[in-house]
């Protein structure tokens, strides 16, 4: 860079120009630059204070250097400023404000100069590519490309882009994947940011991303939009699953991305290092989604927790080990898949569940109600697990269990209304033994027995309840009301409503309108009534 510097006219030009080229950026980044690099070798002859200014001519290559110097009335600085008086002498109609440029002699460079203005130079150069590689693969995210392996480094590979470089991380790497030196490869365009220093574009073979992008080059119907890729989960280098869904009732969304003789799939299981693929059928229908995904499990039944995002499926003893799949990978990939949280027994274990249930239940019912196992146990058989089902519901619906006649079915509601009223009292002692205050206790839709739950946990008044979050006493885990059926919208609007109460927030706030509407429909009701009202009147008349 030293000879470049020392050139002659015409050959700064032409290295601008080759320079420009060889990095794909514009001639006159390079030349800015060169007048840079040459002005910071001018300052360490002239002095760093001067604010000195270099051009290149972009015609012949003339170099030219200037002195600035400000136009000020008291000058503070001389060797960045000048008086207005002095100004006059050179320019008669100088004001206040003004700039002056004096030339400079030409210059020869040292060593150390020349050293500094290479340094410059490169450092401009390296910049203006990297923000040219940048907003060249900014819009690429997404995007499969092809690259050659450059170099490995502990794990890391970069790979040439031709125009650019891209680094796919040791975690971005298909395990037990051998990756050699000049070598093409693809991957998956996961991230582009600007970046000082190292690598700019982040590329991945792991991404499940990477695999939806593979089916739709080798799936036509899936780049006409004609087939949907749903979700895709992956074990990169051992297994995967896909789902997808066709929009056009006359293909299989399955078979065309099978493809004739398997043809289409195997083309990317070849690129995914014989990576396993599962192409499953996408449906609406939550639970027989979470069927297929367990695929080649058979699945008897699915119990759904909606509230909680979880899913209980049973499947027959056989069938087990299939179903967990090895270390757990089915699944783990079918939960991934759907979005859902699988918890997998067997029917014997299920079996073994629900008798302990009812057994539990039985029990209760017969301490609690004073009757024997049988009637217990029946009751437990035609669907009533709380006493509160009992002592309030109507007494035609235990009149229709087989075996209970009107004078058993009032002396159960009387003795567990016995039962309840007498917990309740229970309940409420200990409530005021706690410290909970009676502020708290008039909350709406908060029992006794939830009023303890919350002193115990050191929620004892009004602000210690509106400080909660719904999923602090609902949260199944640790949640301080996990005991009761406390669902989490009912927890909210509870808590709500004490916020509202203690003038935190106000009713639109917290509800967003609602009393509104509901006051608008409560006047609509009104109406309707009094036109039904005057409507008989008038008959009676008539």
């Amino acid at each position: 860079m030293a000879s470049a510097v020392s050139a002659n006219r015409l050959e700064l030009l032409q290295i601008a120009d080759l320079v420009a080229r060889e990095k794909s950026i514009d001639k006159d980044i390079v030349l800015e630059a060169m007048e840079e690099a040459i002005q910071k070798a001018a300052r360490s002859k002239y002095g760093a204070e001067n604010e000195i200014r270099a051009q290149i001519d972009k015609n012949n290559g003339d170099i030219r250097l200037f002195r600035v110097l400000e136009v000020v009335e008291e000058v503070e600085e001389p060797a960045v400023q000048i008086s207005v008086e002095d100004a006059r002498e050179d320019k008669p109609d100088a004001v206040v404000g003004d700039f002056l440029a004096s030339s400079l002699p030409p210059m020869d460079f040292g060593r150390i100069a020349a050293q500094t203005a290479k340094q410059v130079i490169v450092q401009k150069v390296r910049d203006a590519e990297r923000e040219r590689q940048y907003n060249e693969y900014k819009d690429r995210v997404g995007e499969v490309i092809t690259g050659l392996v450059k170099r490995v480094e502990y794990g890391n590979v970069i790979v040439d882009l031709g125009r650019a470089e891209a680094i796919m991380r040791r975690d971005q790497v298909i395990p037990r994947e051998h990756i050699r030196q000049n070598e093409r490869i693809r991957g998956f365009i996961y991230e582009v940011r600007r970046e000082n220093r190292g690598p700019q574009i982040f590329m991945s073979r792991t991404k499940p991303e990477y695999m939806g992008a593979l089916f739709a080059q080798e799936v036509p119907e899936i780049y006409d939009n004609i087939i949907e890729i749903r979700s895709v989960a992956r074990d990169p280098g051992s297994r995967a699953k896909i789902a997808v869904l066709s929009n056009d009732n006359s293909i299989d969304p399955v078979g065309a991305c099978v493809g004739m003789r398997g043809s289409r799939v195997q083309a990317v299981v070849n690129e995914l290092q014989g990576e396993k693929i599962d192409i499953i059928p996408w449906s609406p229908d939550v639970a027989s989604f979470i069927v297929n995904a367990l695929q080649p499990a058979e699945v008897a039944k699915v119990v759904m927790d909606e509230e909680s995002n979880r899913v209980e499926v049973v499947v027959p003893d056989d069938q087990l080990s299939l179903a967990i799949g090895r270390r757990g990978q089915n699944v783990r990939l079918a939960s991934q898949l759907t979005g859902w949280t699988i918890d997998i027994m067997t029917e014997a274990e299920e079996s073994e569940r629900r008798q302990e249930e009812f057994m539990s239940q039985s029990k209760a019912f017969v301490a609690a109600l004073d009757v024997d196992e049988t009637l217990a146990h029946l009751l437990v058989a035609e669907g009533f697990t709380e006493l509160e089902e009992i002592a309030y519901v109507e007494p035609e619906e235990l009149l229709s269990v087989e075996g209970l006649e009107e004078e058993l079915v009032v002396e159960l509601q009387r003795r567990a209304n016995d039962h309840l009223e007498a917990a309740a009292r229970e309940a409420e002692a200990k409530r005021v033994e706690l410290g909970v205050a009676d502020e708290l206790a008039d909350v709406e839709g908060l029992t006794p027995q939830m009023l303890v739950a919350l002193g115990e946990d050191e929620v004892k008044t009004l602000e210690d309840f509106a400080g909660c979050a719904a999923d602090e006493l609902t949260s199944k885990e640790d949640g301080i009301l996990k005991a009761f059926s406390l669902t989490q919208d009912e927890a909210s609007d509870m808590i709500m409503a004490t916020r509202v109460a203690l003038g935190w927030i106000t009713a639109e706030e917290a509800f967003g309108g609602v009393e509104e509407d509901t006051a608008e429909e409560a006047e609509e009701a009104e109406g309707e009534e009094t036109t039904e009202v005057e409507a008989v009147a008038e008959e009676a008349e008539a």
